[in-house]
């Protein structure tokens, strides 16, 4: 049965969703990069145009490039199934604080059932095209009871809290917690099933079905869907945002930018190949695929687990030519809040803007 059959039309109080076609007023604050900045072990940084022989001088070159480029990272990542019906049931719901929050279970490939809670705000009046986010959880043993405010810590409950604030929210469980003991596991059952993806791939792919999840809905605005993330989450926020147009706009919190800078080598993400010294990819190819839509990366400089900074900034400037092809301003910027691996509350307050002025719009 077609998931719109669980749900009454959504009531929605709009107050907190002011439309705006400007944008955030603190764009200029995070779009410029330091003097100099310096990512240990950065990688291969090829040029956006794919060889020393070619340039990128005009947005059609660009045109041109982004579908080889594109071919290149799907090779690398390797194939995933068609992603058939979503063969949706509801398992619970509540209503807390005016936010429903439903507790759903879907296909991710045929035959792999996955769960997920859907947000969504149903008070006031009648609405039919509301803006909606995937909210992709960090790695924590709470997964989806976390970031959709079932329980845990308040700071990391990012979709339950945006949900407040009158958005459709999607949080779906990464693979790496569904119906296994451990990551070992669940990696072994992902090559059983797939031996030619790397996790990522997986990764990828289960977020996209949480945009289907989202753009089966009556009432969500299929051109005002967007994303975020912390941590591991924030790895798969900019993966989702590469590959899928469907995303408007996106958040990566201290997801490590850099290759080295995390354990992406890890099997349940891009594995060790990304070591060999003539590895070609990097993720300032993904920023790139990204532009023009407005993507926010956050970094915590230093501490424990601090993953993104100053550094991410050498990544970011050799994404910027294809960035400035486009006629609209550059909205790709790095927020430094320097205080580690966290999200404080003032750093949310700029995730929800940012989801207010570039999704909510």
């Amino acid at each position: 049965m077609h998931l719109r059959a669980f749900f009454l039309p959504v009531l929605l109080i709009l107050t907190s969703l002011s439309v705006s076609a400007q944008d955030v007023d603190w764009l200029s604050e995070i779009t410029v990069s330091p003097e100099n900045p310096q990512l240990p072990e950065a990688g291969n940084i090829r040029p956006l145009s794919g060889g020393e022989t070619r340039t990128l001088r005009s947005l059609q070159d660009w045109q041109e490039r982004r579908p080889e480029l594109l071919r290149e990272w799907q090779k690398f990542l390797g194939p995933m199934p068609d992603r058939g019906e979503l063969r949706a049931i509801l398992l619970s719901s509540e209503t807390v604080n005016g936010v429903r929050r439903d507790l759903i279970e879907y296909d991710a490939e045929a035959g792999k059932r996955v769960q997920g809670y859907l947000l969504h705000p149903e008070q006031a009046a009648t609405a039919k095209s509301l803006p909606a986010i995937v909210a992709l959880h960090p790695t924590n043993s709470a997964t989806i009871d976390e970031i959709a405010g079932v329980r845990g810590r308040d700071a990391a409950m990012i979709g339950w809290k945006l949900a407040q604030r009158g958005f459709v929210v999607f949080c779906p469980r990464c693979f790496l917690w569904q119906d296994v003991e451990n990551f070992d596991q669940a990696v072994a059952e992902h090559r059983r099933r797939n031996p030619d993806a790397k996790g990522m791939a997986r990764m990828l792919f289960d977020a996209q079905r949480g945009v289907d999840m989202l753009c089966s809905l009556d009432y969500v605005d299929p051109d005002r869907i967007a994303a975020i993330g912390h941590s591991l989450g924030a790895k798969e926020t900019l993966y989702l945002a590469a590959f899928d147009e469907r995303i408007c706009c996106g958040v990566f919190s201290e997801g490590g930018l850099g290759l080295r800078s995390t354990n992406w080598d890890a099997a349940w993400y891009l594995g060790r190949e990304i070591h060999e010294t003539d590895f070609p990819l990097n993720h300032h190819e993904l920023l790139a695929l990204i532009a023009p839509r407005p993507f926010l990366l956050i970094g915590g400089e230093s501490g424990p687990g601090a993953a993104d900074g100053d550094r991410s900034w050498v990544l970011m400037n050799a994404a910027m030519p294809v960035w400035k092809l486009y006629d609209d301003s550059v909205r790709l910027g790095l927020l430094n809040h320097r205080q580690g691996h966290a999200v404080p509350d003032a750093v949310f307050e700029r995730m929800a803007d940012w989801m207010r002025v570039y999704c909510a719009r």
